[in-house]
């Protein structure tokens, strides 16, 4: 995992972590890596699953649609049946690069420790992240059904997020996208506090969960109207207050983004 696609997603298993404390588990033993068995596929056919760097820049004439792909499996500590965002079509290394980083961030919600240990299933959430193919972007939301076994209270979601420049093939992190990353966070903790008392969490929001902190922002999507917030159960509201994203618009961000970044994302 290079840390340019852990920023979009390394949160999941942290959020998790303080979501789980209603929920009833069963001792974990370290397991071996799973293996994943891809039922369905529907990727870019440029690059091998298993590749780290898209082999080729070279664009198609063809545009880049939307797909999903199935992923079935099961170790000694978890089983898994979930249909991530992937896509085809467009320029060979985007794809490849794109459908590479979502099945690399269910992995790590797959292999993620969660403390104290579970047995767990993940399953397709109860809603669909957005997806979206902009002009020079690409990004998606993964919102992934997990479940201690055997059953707690309810379940929980896990959210995991994939953002990738259409111009080099690149994820783009929160680093990228800002000039200055602490100005950024600055800013976006201070756009979330105007927002976040319109949403179902209400003027009771969690303020701990919409803190300047990598870790509170790390899960994000690019839209044309702004960049788009995906809070996790429990991060800034009450579980019956659901996940709650907000959109931040670029002009509230425009002076904090890295030169260039905003025509990106918008596009």
């Amino acid at each position: 995992m290079t840390s340019a696609r852990a920023s979009g997603y390394l949160a999941a298993a942290a959020l998790l972590t303080m979501s789980l404390a209603s929920c009833s588990s069963t001792d974990g033993t370290a397991t071996p890596a799973p293996s994943t068995r891809v039922v369905t596929v529907t990727a870019s056919p440029s690059a091998s699953p298993g590749s780290a760097t898209p082999s080729t820049t070279t664009a198609t004439s063809s545009p880049y649609t939307a797909t999903s792909a199935r992923i079935t499996g099961a170790n000694q500590r978890a089983t898994w049946d979930v249909t991530i965002p992937q896509l085809s079509g467009g320029t060979p290394a985007v794809t490849a690069e794109f459908n590479q980083s979502m099945r690399a961030a269910l992995q790590d919600q797959i292999d993620a420790q969660y403390d104290p240990p579970f047995g767990f299933t993940l399953s397709n959430g109860y809603a669909k992240g957005p997806f979206h193919i902009g002009g020079r972007v690409i990004s998606a939301e993964q919102i992934t059904g997990w479940i201690a076994n055997p059953p707690g209270a309810h379940g929980d979601s896990l959210i995991s997020t994939v953002t990738i420049n259409a111009d080099n093939a690149k994820p783009i992190t929160l680093q990228d996208a800002f000039g200055n990353l602490d100005s950024g966070l600055q800013r976006l903790s201070s756009e979330a506090a105007k927002i976040l008392p319109t949403t179902t969490a209400g003027p009771s929001y969690v303020r701990e969960g919409m803190a300047p902190t990598l870790t509170n922002y790390a899960n994000w999507t690019a839209s044309p109207e702004g960049m788009r917030i995906h809070f996790g159960d429990y991060q800034v509201g009450a579980y019956a207050a659901g996940l709650i994203t907000i959109t931040v618009p670029w002009s509230a961000l425009s002076d904090v983004l890295a030169p260039g970044m905003q025509d990106v994302l918008s596009s």
